[in-house]
């Protein structure tokens, strides 16, 4: 329950897939009504069993398009009359080497690491600052902590992003609204696998003997920790980052 005595209201960006869907399960578990973009199969019908409104928006997946998280928030404001938390992932992960990079890459890196985050941001906090609470978290990366091989414009950009929701966290922390930041990397999730060549066995085994817990990480485990910073139990934490990697960073 929000302050006011209402069910809180989460908006869920994208719950297609990754921590999506999870974490939209855990916040109806807690009695969150719930805004959630390009749901996966079958996932709304499991919500709405669990108790939570549902309100479902489609198209909103690339939030590099500012009019995707503008369609999410008056969704919410539509529905529900209110926004409590809102939560989002994005990015693209290319890699190579510095000197075999374009400039494409960098402005497709731009685009899905850093323009999604603002769009987002930007869009869920004006309500918040309205009302005067509110908690936001977004989704980065930790390879954006240190040095990462292989991807330097990624992990670049990926720092810029952590350090933009530390800087938004402190402009708005005054209005009672919460900003933070959550990073992940060896995550055992088809995009990493990928993009990491661990599909293969052998680059699996490599890649876990890196990880200082010896293996990937889970999308559930992933969704419990962002759902600490959203479902309202705590509040008074703004402008910190966490990384979900086994203690990679």
């Amino acid at each position: 329950m929000a302050a006011d005595g209402a069910r809180r209201v989460a908006l869920v960006a994208n719950t297609s897939f990754y921590v999506g869907p999870d974490i939209a399960r855990q916040l109806a578990a807690r009695g969150h009504d719930l805004v959630v973009g390009d749901p996966a199969d079958g996932l709304v019908d499991e919500l709405t069993e669990m108790g939570s409104a549902v309100e479902v928006v489609t198209g909103v997946a690339d939030l590099a398009d500012p009019s995707s998280s503008v369609r999410l928030v008056q969704a919410a404001l539509d529905r529900f009359g209110r926004l409590d938390a809102a939560t989002a992932f994005s990015g693209r992960v290319i890699t190579g080497s510095f000197l075999d990079a374009s400039v494409g890459d960098v402005q497709a890196l731009s685009q899905g690491c850093f323009e999604a985050p603002f769009n987002f941001l930007q869009a869920v906090l004006a309500p918040m600052v309205e009302q005067g609470s509110g908690q936001v978290l977004v989704l980065t990366s930790s390879s954006g902590q240190r040095v990462t091989p292989n991807a330097p414009i990624y992990s670049a950009m990926r720092a810029g992003a952590t350090h933009l929701l530390k800087n938004v966290a402190a402009e708005v922390a005054p209005k009672g609204v919460s900003v933070n930041g959550l990073g992940t990397n060896f995550m055992d999730f088809p995009e990493f696998l990928r993009a990491s060549g661990a599909s293969d066995p052998k680059v699996r085994e490599f890649l876990e003997s890196r990880v200082p817990l010896r293996r990937l990480g889970t999308v559930e485990e992933c969704a419990a920790l962002c759902v600490a910073y959203l479902d309202g139990s705590c509040t008074f934490v703004t402008g910190q980052f966490v990384a979900h990697d086994g203690g990679w960073s």
